[in-house]
């Protein structure tokens, strides 16, 4: 497409004193009327809006909605609808309607506004009415503008959009997510709009906001979930029925043998994350949802109990943790020392050589193993102190260690083996460990390169569990010797 805008306007704007005067209703009724369908099944005829299409428009349009999300698996026309409301908002949305589709990157965003131009073009009397550049859409006789942007903080200040969609919120973070609702509210109706498959972690913005709607106390906030019942069977076609809409409708545009055929060649996690609609933390997480968890349980360590300590250590300012394992397999936080957010703070090295020491005093302890990187003046002096046969060096970096060691803690609490105290700090570093795999076994990593989402308390509790069940088994060993 070249660059410059594709046709001059020349004719009289189009008489919209006919539709409705409701927010809603006037949305559905210039879709219905003026709008066809851009690709797929029934390309080129007009659209015919389904009742759950209907459902989410109304929902999200209602009077005093500032903040609409949709949660819905994929395929069921979300980017479509998106297509649909922009080019409304365009045409029968505030004089002077800003909309903007923002993705997670310009290639996405792109999309919805490839769509919303198809949409126009194929009905005269909207692309006559219309400028339509290669990266953005123009009304000229409202000074309407459609603008697709890449979820970029430094990309999203400066404009005063009437409606803002968010195409896949699953995917953006939480500062992008600050960034845009930082600029909306301006106008007396507009709308931030966010149409999402769920996110592969409770630890999202997505699932905060699911949270925040589920609580129903925000009335400026409207939710509307799709999914599939909790706990279904993935080849429960009635599951999938629930779950996707664009199934399970009059006239549906979603094909049950896709769904088959899509479940034959995804992991269970991710077909129930993306095509039903479920929370799941399995399609990339380490662990399956839920499964931590379960294992939580009020105990309390009792004083000289026989322990194990695990120590994963940071050498400026990333989070440091000391983590405790009872011998019969019960993990807690023993010491946790994490970045507040300053650029400046660095890990106070003495809090966690008194912690180290009270430990010792408080417990018996048989092992403590310590990861030696930029730790290790304060691993010999511990060893000093409290015993070189108890204070080793364990290099969680050494894959042929440590994949034995991440697959026996995986291996425990997907059976209920092991329990843990609750610790949200340690539950939020677990929650953000991704499985790698390797030709040793799993290892867990961050999600990416340089994230901020924390796991060494994680990497501990892989270490302290590891060690204590080699002490266990070694007890068992010599009391079997004994009996003999």
């Amino acid at each position: 497409m070249k660059s410059g805008a594709k046709g001059t306007v020349k004719v009289a704007p189009l008489d919209f004193s006919g539709l409705p005067d409701g927010r809603a209703a006037r949305r559905l009724a210039f879709i219905e009327r003026y709008l066809k369908v851009p690709k797929g099944v029934g390309a080129k005829a007009p659209i015919h809006l389904r009742d759950f299409q209907v459902e989410i428009v109304e929902t999200v349009f209602a009077d005093g909605i500032r903040t609409g999300l949709v949660s819905l698996p994929r395929a069921n026309g979300k980017t479509a609808l998106a297509a649909m409301l922009a080019v409304a908002e365009l045409f029968v949305g505030d004089s002077s309607a800003e909309v903007l589709v923002v993705a997670s990157d310009q290639r996405q965003a792109m999309i919805t506004l490839r769509m919303a131009r198809r949409m126009i073009e194929l009905t005269p009397a909207l692309a006559d009415r219309s400028q339509i550049y290669a990266d953005r859409i123009i009304v000229p006789e409202n000074d309407g503008l459609l603008l697709p942007l890449p979820a970029e903080p430094g990309a999203l200040h400066g404009h005063d959009p009437s409606l803002l969609i968010v195409d896949e919120l699953h995917v953006v973070n939480e500062q992008t997510w600050e960034a845009v609702t930082s600029m909306t509210g301006k106008r007396p109706e507009s709308l931030t709009l966010a149409i999402s498959t769920p996110a592969s972690s409770p630890d999202s913005i997505m699932w905060k906001l699911v949270e925040h709607g589920r609580m129903g106390d925000d009335p400026s906030f409207a939710l509307r979930e799709f999914a599939a019942p909790d706990g279904c069977a993935t080849d429960d076609k009635s599951a999938w029925r629930i779950g996707n809409p664009a199934l399970s409708c009059e006239d549906p545009f979603l094909a049950e043998d896709g769904l088959a055929a899509a479940r034959r060649t995804l992991r269970e996690p991710v077909f129930r994350q993306l095509r039903l609609g479920q929370w799941v933390t399995g399609a990339d997480a380490w662990l399956p949802f839920g499964a931590w968890d379960g294992c939580g349980i009020e105990r309390t360590v009792q004083p000289r109990e026989r322990v194990v300590l695990a120590f994963d250590g940071s050498a400026s300012g990333d989070s440091t943790a000391l983590v405790g394992c009872t011998l019969d397999g019960h993990l807690w936080v023993e010491g946790l020392w994490e970045n507040p957010g300053d650029l400046r703070w660095r890990v106070p090295r003495e809090d966690v050589t008194r912690a180290v020491d009270v430990a010792f005093t408080k417990y018996d302890v048989v092992e403590l193993a310590c990861d030696p990187w930029g730790w290790r003046s304060e691993i010999e002096d511990w060893a000093k102190r409290h015993g070189e046969r108890r204070v080793l060096e364990w290099n969680t970096a050494h894959g042929q260690r440590m994949a034995p060691a991440t697959d026996r803690l995986y291996q425990a609490v997907v059976t209920n083996a092991v329990t843990h105290d609750g610790d949200p700090r340690m539950a939020a570093h677990i929650a953000h460990c991704v499985a790698k795999t390797t030709p040793m076994g799993d290892l867990v990593s961050k999600d990416k390169r340089g994230s901020p989402r924390k796991i060494d308390a994680a990497v501990a509790a892989i270490v302290a569990f590891d060690r204590a069940a080699w002490h266990q088994q070694r007890n068992r060993k010599r009391v079997r010797s004994f009996a003999s």
